[in-house]
């Protein structure tokens, strides 16, 4: 299993609405809307790598009001 952390930027006024709709994403285990230079930060989880890329690119960038997405795998050192 892969997990990441997506850190998205939005529209002004989106932030909440990107998060609660992609809540509801399979693979999303949470999705809130912060402040700073990201508006919503998500976690999610997928099968592979290839698995979490398509969650990104073909689920979350189609979600409207996003305007850019910066995906994190988690690492086990």
């Amino acid at each position: 299993m892969v997990h990441a952390y997506i850190l998205i930027q939005t529209e002004v006024g989106k932030a909440a609405a990107v998060a609660a709709e992609i809540a509801d994403i399979p693979g999303v285990t949470t999705s809130e809307d912060v402040t700073g230079p990201y508006d919503v930060i998500v976690r999610a989880e997928a099968e592979n790598v290839d698995r979490l890329g398509e969650l990104v690119v073909a689920r979350m960038q189609n979600v409207d009001g996003i305007t850019r997405t910066l995906t994190c795998p988690v690492v086990n050192l």
